[in-house]
């Protein structure tokens, strides 16, 4: 429990003077003090808080110690040694806070104390945001000092907006705990976020392995991460609405993710798009010396004109053309070389070149190779459920397994949707929290100018006036776009990587701290949060939610199957108790293309009798017409023939 005691006495000399943002303090060696502790120092009229960053120690040889920093029986008196010489200890602490706070002043001298429950409150001005009906406090850890446990809770309206908004980590992988940090703090909100704010979900983008795939399943956590949660009015329970959505391998019918266990079945679904759906991100297709404006405007006219309609063009042949998929998009542009190269010289059509056509012809039929399984040829999509969002639903989309190309489109083609309805205010909640890992991969500090990097940037410098909220992590902070994580109101560092803090980005923290920051154990972070004018130490428990490695132990995924067998287990998720060989009998036979055809007809009406629906869909067999060999007609042989018999 924490001791009322003082533990030590502020000093000023000239070297080491006490300003309105710096004190010091020496106090004994056994004194529970250490970097991060808070401590506080009261004196006629004026209290003050303050975080220690440095401390330094001496051994006084020449006096007793009781003469240097005042009579027997101060707080930071004894001794170690016979005569009464002992080692004495200073430490430097940055004030967090002066109440009142003006006029600022010099920190007064007097006595220091450790922190208490209700100091840390005051301190770090929670109260502000804690107190009253309107408390906006969402749990993020615990303060751990001296014996002492504080819960330290960040302002939502500072976290998700309007005030401020986005987070995020910093840390070596493995060790800093980035994922886990995030995960919790997601639990935190949706347990906590106050119901005057509206509703909440989350839109977790897995990009390493199984990391996310598991955050239905819970966790076991031992006695001292029960008790965190105790400590934190929270409840150790993983996430109850959760929708995995992964793209399918390139037969189509297998998911590729490592959530494929039959158990999981239920609430992982497929995510797959048609040219429709790609068309409107060309964009993230092209490189950059291809965005040319003769590209932009064929694309256009695809987009606006072609795509999705009928579309006529009597130049090229007698009936119209119904583009879909990207096999009639490549129908439509082998009759449009045809017709030029029948025209002799003719190199444009419908005020395009050739060449520009060829060229947007060879970039959208390379995505639809390369993303094959993400990328459907035969027009049926398989999307997020935009517009009936649940409040505190997370929504995983893993592209761990799926080719870079198809993760950019994926990851820009959710994150405009989720714009564009926040923006209609139709997607069915107020706030999204859209989760990014290995951020320094989408958005560099250097490279290309890329789509999804003009994206993310713009999510971060005007999302929070939609509800729309990055969490980002990445393992070095330097290589990330400056705009990007300057824009995240709070920040989170795990165990930091020593070459990274010696960068002159982390100048502002004293030595002490940056040691500390590179030794910092799993399951401890510092934070910076607008109401902390200084950054805080503090430890999470475990999160509820299964991690990927122990995912994939328990729910181990399945190998692939057989074309039929796949597409038995996708209708099982529908309904579990389906008979395999009535599916099999049904597919036996059939062109693979109109099965998946009538397979995502089948996921996306979720009727009461899947399997009903889906032979409806795939529509009457057509028996091939066996037509009898006709004989052959024998040759006239005449006399004259040289070589007849």
């Amino acid at each position: 429990m924490h001791s009322p005691a003082p533990i030590g006495r502020i000093v000023a000399t000239e070297l080491r003077p006490s300003t309105p943002h710096q004190f010091h303090f020496w106090t004994a060696r056994e004194s529970p003090v250490g970097i991060g502790s808070v401590v506080r120092t009261d004196a006629p009229g004026r209290t003050v808080y303050g975080v220690v960053t440095d401390g330094v120690a001496y051994a006084d040889l020449a006096r007793p110690l009781d003469a240097v920093i005042g009579a027997a029986g101060d707080p930071a008196g004894g001794s170690d040694e016979p005569g009464g010489r002992a080692e004495i200890r200073l430490y430097t602490a940055s004030v967090l806070r002066q109440v009142p706070e003006a006029p600022l002043q010099p920190v007064p001298l007097g006595e220091v104390h450790l922190a208490a429950d209700a100091d840390i409150r005051v301190a770090l001005r929670m109260s502000a945001y804690t107190d009253g009906t309107r408390a906006t406090g969402l749990p993020i850890g615990v303060y751990t000092g001296g014996g002492l446990t504080a819960p330290i809770l960040l302002d939502a309206d500072f976290l998700l907006g309007p005030e401020a908004a986005h987070l995020n980590i910093s840390g070596v992988s493995g060790l800093a705990t980035k994922t886990s940090a995030v995960t919790f703090l997601l639990s935190s909100i949706f347990q906590t976020f106050p119901a005057h704010k509206g509703s909440v979900a989350a839109v977790c983008f897995n990009v390493k392995g199984p990391d996310l795939c598991f955050l239905d399943q819970p966790a076991e956590l031992d006695a001292a991460d029960r008790a965190l949660y105790e400590r934190l009015g929270l409840e150790p329970a993983p996430f109850a609405r959760m929708r995995c959505f992964a793209p399918f391998k390139p037969d189509g019918v297998n998911l590729n993710t490592l959530r494929t266990h039959p158990d999981l079945a239920h609430n992982t679904e497929p995510l797959a798009w048609g040219l429709r759906e790609v068309l409107e991100y060309a964009e993230v297709v092209l490189q950059r010396d291809d965005l040319d404006a003769k590209a932009d405007a064929f694309i256009d006219f695809l987009a606006d004109r072609v795509v999705g309609k009928v579309f006529t063009a009597p130049e090229l042949r007698g009936r119209a053309f119904e583009v879909a998929s990207f096999a009639d998009l490549d129908e439509l542009f082998v009759a449009v070389f045809d017709h030029l190269e029948a025209a002799g010289r003719g190199e444009i059509w419908r005020t395009h070149h050739i060449a520009t056509i060829r060229k947007v012809r060879n970039r959208l039929g390379n995505i639809s190779t390369r993303s094959k399984g993400l990328v459907t040829d035969d027009g049926d999509a398989s999307d997020l459920p935009w517009g009936d969002f649940e409040d505190r639903g997370v929504y995983v989309v893993d592209v761990a397994g799926v080719d870079p190309l198809a993760q950019d489109l994926v990851f820009a083609r959710v994150v405009s949707k989720l714009r564009e309805h926040l923006e209609r205010r139709d997607l069915g909640v107020d706030h999204v929290v859209v989760f990014v890992d290995e951020l320094n991969k989408y958005a560099p500090a250097d490279g290309p100018d890329t789509y999804v990097r003009k994206m993310l940037l713009d999510l971060s410098e005007r999302g929070r006036y939609l509800g729309l909220v990055l969490f980002s992590a990445q393992q070095f902070r330097s290589q990330v776009l400056r705009r990007v994580v300057g824009n995240a109101g709070t920040a989170l560092y795990g165990r930091m990587d020593a070459d990274e803090l010696a960068l002159p980005a982390y100048a502002t923290l004293s030595p002490a701290t940056r040691i500390k920051l590179a030794t910092l154990p799993k399951g401890e972070i510092m934070i910076r949060h607008p109401h902390f004018t200084q950054p805080i130490f503090a430890r999470f428990p475990r999160p509820a939610a299964l991690s990927g490695r122990e995912g994939v132990e328990r729910f181990p995924p399945v190998p692939d199957l057989p074309f039929a067998d796949a597409v038995v287990r996708q209708l099982r998720s529908l309904a579990p108790r389906l008979a395999a060989d009535a599916v099999r009998e049904l597919v036996a036979g059939r062109q693979e293309g109109d099965v998946r055809r009538a397979l995502a007809a089948t996921r996306r009406a979720r009727p009461d009798d899947p399997l009903r629906f889906f032979a409806a869909a795939l529509g009457r067999r057509v028996e091939p017409e066996l037509v009898p060999r006709r004989a052959g007609v024998p040759p006239l042989r005449t006399a004259s023939d040289p070589y007849g018999s």
